[in-house]
C-alpha cells in the first residue's frame, strides 16, 4: 500500500502575526492631536467583517464620525476616525474611552456576544435588557397603513407582551424587531407549538395585504420568525443591522423612485439650489490597476450613515479595502475602494446597478417624513397595542417605531404620517388622553429629509409649538 503524505499546519500558525507585531488589535484614543474632536486609531490583524464591527461599537455610544481613513489591503487592518459625542465634543467620560477600547479589542475574538444593542435617535438611555429573557421574533413584508398597529394587536391577542420593538418602514416594505414574553409569567416563550401559532398569525396579518401584480414589482415575502436572538444559529447581530437585512431581504431597494443619481439635477420651482444640491448620489467606477471597484457616495450627513454604508457592503457580500469618508457643512463623502469576498471587482452593469440601488435604499431608511410622538407612560400589557390602535382609528400610520420598557415605564418613540396624506390632526390627542389616561407626550416635526413646503406643515406640530414653548423640558403631560 501507497502511503499518503498530507502538509502539516501549525496549530499556531493563526497566531504568527500577533508573536511578530505583538497584539492582534490595538487602540489609541487621542486627545491631544485635534482641537475639536477625538481622534481614535485601530490597528489590528484584519478579517472580514472587523471595519462594521468597529463602526458598529462607535454608533453604539451615539458617537458622529466626522472623518475616516481605512486601509487594509493586507492581513493588517489600520484605520483612523474621528469622533465627537452626540453633543459635538470631545470625549471625556473615561467609562466611555474604556468600552470603546474594550469594544474594539474584542472584536478580534469574538462576534461581540456582548454588545450594547442600539436605540437609533432616541431622546432617553435605556438599560439594556437581558436577552435570554426573551423571545424575540422577526416580521417583514409589504406595508400597508395601518400594519404596525395590527401586528400589535396580533400580539396582544396572542397574550405576548412587548417589552422592546423596533420597525422601519420604506418603499412600501416593512421590517420589525420585536422582544416579546409570556403575558402572565413575564418569561420566555418557549413551547414550540405556541411559537409556530404566533409565527402563523403574524405571517397571516402580514399576508393580508393585496397581492401585488406583476408590475408592481412588490415580492410576496410577507413572514415572520421566533428565535433565540436576531440571526438564529446563537450568533448575535445588531438590532439595526437586521433591520437592514430584513429590508434587504424583501427587496425595498426595488420601491419607487426616490432621490437618486438617476434624476435630474436641476431644482424644481419648490425646490432651492441648497436643497437641490443635497440629493443622493451614488456613483461605482473601476480601478483597473488594482482590481478595486471604486463607490462615491454624497449624500445629506446624519448619524449613523457610515455605519449604514458599511453594513450594507458588508451584508451584500462585498470587502472593504480602503475608504475616506468626510463631513463638511451638512454633507457627507464616502469613497470605497471594494472587491466582491470571491476577490473579483463589479464586471457588469447589472451589477452595479444593483449596489447603487441598495445603498441608496440604506440611506434612505432611516429618514423619515413626518411628525415624531414621545410617549412615555406607566407600563401595562397591551400598552402599545392601544396607543398604536388610537393613532390608527385617528387616520395617523406609524411609518418608524422605537419601543422600550424601563422599568415601569413604557418609553415609546414614533414617526407618523397621515394616511390619507392631509395634515396631522390635533384632535387624537383627545382620543389618547380619554382612553389611555395619564401620558407624557413630546411632539417634534423632525422631518430630516428636505419636503416640499405644503408637506412640511403640520397643523398637529403648528397648534403645539407655543404650548411646547412654555417648558423647558418640552414635555406635554395630559391628565
Amino acid at each position: 500500500m501507497n502511503e499518503v503524505y498530507f502538509p502539516y499546519f501549525d496549530p499556531d500558525f493563526d497566531k504568527l502575526p500577533e508573536r511578530i507585531n505583538g497584539p492582534t488589535c490595538r487602540v489609541c484614543i487621542d486627545n491631544e492631536s485635534m482641537d475639536d474632536c477625538t481622534v481614535v486609531k485601530v490597528d489590528s490583524v484584519n478579517k472580514q467583517g472587523l471595519l462594521l464591527e468597529v463602526v458598529q461599537v462607535l454608533t453604539d455610544l451615539n458617537l458622529t464620525i466626522s472623518k475616516s481613513y481605512i486601509s487594509s489591503d493586507a492581513v493588517w487592518f489600520m484605520d483612523v476616525f474621528h469622533v465627537k459625542d452626540e453633543h459635538g465634543n470631545k470625549l471625556t467620560d473615561q467609562k466611555v474611552i474604556n468600552y470603546i477600547k474594550q469594544g474594539i479589542g474584542t472584536t478580534r475574538e469574538t462576534h461581540n456576544s456582548a454588545k450594547a444593542k442600539t436605540y437609533a435617535n432616541m431622546v432617553f438611555s435605556p438599560e439594556h435588557n437581558n436577552n435570554n429573557e426573551h423571545t424575540v421574533i422577526e416580521m417583514s413584508g409589504t406595508d400597508r397603513p395601518g400594519l404596525f398597529s395590527e401586528l400589535s394587536a396580533a400580539l396582544a391577542d396572542l397574550h405576548c407582551n412587548v417589552v422592546e420593538a423596533h420597525a422601519w418602514s420604506h418603499n412600501d416594505r416593512l421590517a420589525c424587531v420585536a422582544y416579546i414574553s409570556d403575558q402572565s409569567t413575564h418569561t420566555p416563550i418557549e413551547d414550540p407549538n405556541r411559537l409556530a401559532s404566533i409565527e402563523d398569525h403574524l405571517t397571516t396579518v402580514l399576508r393580508a395585504t393585496i397581492t401585488p401584480t406583476p408590475t408592481t414589482n412588490q415580492p410576496n415575502q410577507q413572514e415572520a420568525k421566533t428565535g433565540d436572538f436576531l440571526g438564529g444559529e446563537g450568533a448575535v447581530t445588531n438590532v439595526e443591522r437586521r433591520l437592514h437585512q430584513l429590508m434587504l431581504s424583501v427587496r425595498d431597494f426595488e420601491g419607487p423612485p426616490s432621490r437618486t443619481a438617476s434624476l435630474p439635477t436641476t431644482p424644481s420651482d419648490s425646490e432651492s439650489d441648497e436643497e437641490a444640491g443635497m440629493k443622493t448620489t451614488v456613483k461605482i467606477e473601476s480601478c483597473d490597476e488594482k482590481g478595486y471597484s471604486i463607490v462615491n457616495i454624497n449624500c445629506k450627513d446624519r448619524p449613523r450613515l457610515m455605519f449604514d454604508t458599511v453594513c450594507t457592503l458588508t451584508d451584500m457580500q462585498y470587502v472593504i479595502f480602503h475608504a475616506s469618508i468626510n463631513s463638511d457643512g451638512g454633507y457627507a463623502f464616502q469613497e470605497y475602494f471594494i472587491r466582491h469576498l470571491d476577490g473579483c471587482a463589479m464586471s457588469t452593469e447589472c451589477e452595479k446597478e444593483r449596489v447603487i440601488k441598495c445603498l441608496e435604499a440604506a440611506i434612505e431608511r432611516r429618514v423619515c417624513e413626518g411628525v415624531r410622538l414621545e410617549l412615555c407612560a406607566d407600563n401595562r400589557v397591551g400598552l402599545l397595542s392601544d396607543i398604536t390602535r388610537v393613532l390608527r382609528e385617528n387616520g395617523l400610520t406609524v411609518v418608524r417605531a422605537d419601543v422600550e420598557t424601563q422599568g415601569e415605564k413604557a418609553i415609546n418613540a414614533f414617526y407618523v404620517r397621515d394616511m390619507s396624506g392631509n395634515k396631522v390632526d390635533m384632535e387624537f390627542v383627545e382620543s389618547m388622553k380619554k382612553e389611555m389616561g395619564p401620558i407624557a407626550l413630546r411632539v417634534k416635526n423632525d422631518t430630516i429629509r428636505p419636503s416640499s413646503p405644503e408637506r412640511s406643515r403640520f397643523s398637529f406640530s403648528h397648534m403645539l409649538k407655543y404650548q411646547i414653548e412654555w417648558f423647558s423640558n418640552n414635555f406635554i403631560t395630559i391628565k
